[in-house]
């Protein structure tokens, strides 16, 4: 079962990076790989239990359920529900922490799955640079635009 784990820091103050993170619906606005992304059922972005589904820009579509928020903590966790690439029983863990050092974010964003025998370090590489580091460079950018919420 691969594990991966990435993390950075983030020259922002952590209210200003969660208000963008804590939105499970709000990743099309700042990851490049998402095209669109809706919430099922009307729910909120924020309610435990909600389902995202969205495109990637090649058209594929995923589904993935909100299983934990916390503000307090400022953390989340989610889990793939439908996806094109075999990353099976995925469930990955957002968490920030202030860095007071500069007012800064430490972002760490870990997940663990099943992959078939054989796919295990390409899968593992494909979440950590086009997912995790990708949706690092994406925030930088998007803060750096003025991007919130």
């Amino acid at each position: 079962m691969p594990k991966v784990i990435r993390s950075t820091v983030i020259d922002y103050p952590i209210d200003a990076v969660w208000a963008v993170l804590r939105d499970f619906n709000g990743h099309d606005r700042w990851h490049p790989a998402v095209a669109d992304s809706i919430i099922e059922r009307g729910q909120t972005s924020d309610r435990v239990g909600c389902v995202r589904r969205f495109h990637l820009k090649d058209g594929s579509e995923l589904r993935e359920m909100l299983l934990t928020l916390s503000d307090a903590d400022t953390a989340f966790s989610y889990c793939l529900l439908e996806t094109p690439v075999p990353l099976l029983n995925y469930v990955a863990h957002v968490r920030l922490a202030p860095v007071t050092d500069g007012d800064r974010t430490f972002w760490h964003w870990e997940s663990r799955f099943d992959t078939p025998s054989g796919r295990e370090r390409e899968l593992a590489d494909m979440v950590g640079r086009e997912i995790y580091e990708g949706g690092f460079a994406a925030i930088r950018a998007h803060m750096a635009a003025g991007g919130t919420a």
